[in-house]
């Protein structure tokens, strides 16, 4: 009877698929999955958790690629483990229009890929956002039913990005000891040798944020099982350094930069081969080894099969409440409370800034629904996203709802990702409009992900005032709406504030709402509180609905301007409509007859105090755009909208002359 395939041939069975794919598709990255190829044989052989026949059991581990320039270990992993749409076809795709195996990671393109990873350190931080989603909902519904572990590779980019600083303090923090992090150890970036660029003791730098830190040769097989089985003990978040040599087994590009971003050649190929005592053609998986890898792959069915029995002996309340936050479906009570809210708001008219709004709003949708776990950016006194009675989540109380990220953007919005991705609950995070720059790398995933994920900016326009253009964001909307797939929510009061976040809670993608410092009066005079008049993008705010002489766009606090303005033109026997635009996302996909509705024929004037980029589409040829389009200044925000002739009369006199 043959010998089982050994260690070293399912191993190597990685390098091929790696190699040939690259070399096949004339681009790609071969050294990374040939240099982890032990420690992900290792992993997937002896440790993680999961079952290709359910991709998405919800208590699989979760296994993220940080490095995903080496997407073809993740794909090589997958085809060999069984799952059944990473076929060899796919593989030999690899990086071609219309595959599943994209260059990078993306998650959706098929089973397996937990997240989209590419931009370094982005994986990283996802991974501490998906366990730091485990222990919250192991708290909510007992480790029973919730108890499983976060494996990341992450390379030396990884770990040289900033976002890697702030996630790994985070995590220590938090004290996420489902967290393990495999360093893919090989001191070679693109440019050369990693010494040329960065010289941290890794370990050291660890440590200090609180993990639990290990090294071991990442090509013994025994010794990386001991190290993750210590890790797996660890009370806290755990790194292991594995020394690997990129591109292991290519005779003379092993433990090189050329190894890294391009294929190997045919030559290289043929004495990695040789040297790995890999006699087999390209592609060709011998059937002993593919075997063995498909029980492997078939090592965690037990388990499923035992924790649906778990599940299904659940409480009928609590297994429904534990099933509708994983489905992303939301308490139809929703509706209901928001139209209750909103109706007291009508009646009310409070003048409020939208910051402010958006927390009285978080206060009545988070009463329903329970799967919203948020925080700030050290700002919660000024985002306003602390509902009352939302307690604080941390290492002592996992099952509270509120995170204290710290000055921490880069890492609270990636991390919002991994939440999203993992499952269970609906992130939301702020801090202010201009800082956004330092979340749009996590924000532009999350819309390529089409993540449920909440973005709370407020301070969003010069009405800010004293802090200056430092804090005062000017090309900020235009930039975050040129996201494809994202919605960018700018709410004129506080009744618009309570249907943008029900639109946001209840959208399959990322939202930014964009909030006030300064008070904003109420313009909802009536109409049905059931009706989200958000829901489209835009609607006539103040008109008849009759002929008009002119139209004027606004969104946010500008919107009561443009209303002044309109009742001034009216003394002048001009009508004029005014639109509140809270979402130009949600406008554009509405049929042409609303938009006609809407927006008229009359000429049109946008009111915004932003960047007047992106608005010509919605004016016209005929149009005018009033904003800022240079940087803001330091002065109280009355005497800055004076300045910047974003006042009742300044409108006016622009729509005159537009209508002249």
């Amino acid at each position: 009877m043959p010998d089982a395939p050994s260690h070293a041939d399912l191993a190597n069975a990685i390098r091929a698929l790696s190699m040939d794919a690259v070399q096949k598709a004339s681009s790609g990255h071969p050294g990374m999955p040939m240099g982890m190829a032990d420690v992900a044989t290792v992993l997937f052989q002896r440790f993680l958790r999961f079952d290709p026949t359910d991709p998405s059991w919800p208590d699989r581990d979760r296994f993220v690629l940080s490095a995903g320039h080496g997407s073809m270990l993740l794909y090589s992993l997958l085809h060999l483990t069984g799952y059944a749409d990473m076929t060899l076809d796919e593989l030999k795709r690899f990086r071609q229009l219309g595959s599943k195996t994209a260059g990078h990671p993306e998650h959706g393109h098929a089973s397996g890929i937990e997240t989209t990873t590419g931009p370094l350190g982005q994986g990283l931080a996802n991974g501490v956002g998906m366990a730091l989603a485990e222990r919250h909902l192991a708290a909510r519904f007992g480790d029973a039913i919730v108890d499983h572990r976060t494996y990341v590779i992450a390379g030396d980019g990884c770990l040289m990005e900033g976002i890697s600083h702030e996630a790994i303090s985070l995590a220590g923090h938090l004290g996420l000891s489902k967290l393990v992090v495999l360093f893919d150890d090989n001191h070679i970036s693109i440019d050369g040798p990693t010494e040329l660029t960065v010289s941290d003791d890794q370990l050291a730098r660890f440590r200090a944020s609180g993990w639990y830190v290990d090294r071991c040769d990442g090509h013994d097989p025994e010794a990386i099982a001991a190290a993750i089985e210590r890790a797996q003990a660890a009370e806290q978040p755990a790194m292991i350094a594995c020394r690997t040599t990129i591109g292991f087994g290519a005779p003379t590009k092993a433990g090189t930069a050329d190894a890294h971003g391009s294929p190997l050649g045919d030559e290289e190929i043929a004495g990695a081969r040789a040297q790995l005592g890999w006699p087999h053609p390209p592609f060709e998986i011998p059937a002993p080894i593919l075997e063995a890898w498909r029980a492997i792959g078939a090592r965690g069915r037990e388990a499923r099969v035992a924790w649906e029995a778990r599940r299904d002996a659940m409480a009928a309340d609590a297994r429904a409440r534990f099933e509708r936050a994983l489905s992303g479906d939301l308490d139809p009570a929703l509706g209901a409370s928001v139209a209750q809210a909103k109706a007291a708001l009508i009646e009310a008219k409070p003048n409020k800034a939208t910051r402010a709004a958006s927390g009285d709003a978080l206060g009545v949708i988070g009463e329903v629904v329970d799967e919203l776990v948020g925080g700030s950016a050290d700002l919660t006194g000024s985002n306003k996203t602390r509902a009352k009675g939302m307690g604080v989540l941390d290492k002592s109380s996992y099952g509270h709802r509120y995170v204290h990220y710290g000055v921490r953007e880069h890492a609270m919005a990636a991390a919002m990702n991994g939440m999203a991705l993992h499952g269970g609950v609906i992130p939301y995070g702020g801090t202010f409009l201009v800082f956004t720059d330092y979340c749009r790398p996590a924000i532009r995933l999350s819309a390529l992900m089409s993540q449920r994920v909440i973005y709370v900016m407020t301070h969003d326009s010069i009405g800010l005032g004293e802090d200056g253009p430092t804090h005062q964001p000017i090309e900020h909307l235009a930039a975050l709406r040129a996201i494809p797939g994202l919605a960018v929510f700018r709410p004129a009061d506080a009744v618009e504030t309570l249907e943008c976040w029900q639109l946001a809670v209840e959208r399959e993608g990322p939202s930014v709402l964009a909030l006030t410092r300064q008070n904003v009066p109420t313009i909802r005079a009536g109409g049905d509180p059931s009706a989200n008049l958000c829901r489209r993008g835009a609607y006539v705010a103040h008109g008849d609905g009759g002929a008009r002489d002119v139209t004027i766009l606004a969104t946010g606090s500008e919107v009561h301007l443009a209303i002044a303005a309109a009742e001034q033109l009216a003394t002048q026997g001009k009508r004029a409509a005014v639109v509140s635009a809270p979402c130009l996302e949600l406008l554009a996909e509405q049929p042409a007859a609303y938009l006609e509705e809407v927006l008229g024929a009359a000429p049109r004037l946008s009111v915004e105090a932003a960047s007047t980029f992106g608005w010509a589409p919605w004016v016209g040829e005929r149009g005018r755009s009033l904003g800022i389009d240079r940087f803001g200044a330091s002065a109280p925000a009355e005497e800055l909208y004076a300045y910047f002739g974003l006042t009742p009369d300044a409108i006016a006199s622009a729509a005159l002359e537009l209508i002249g």
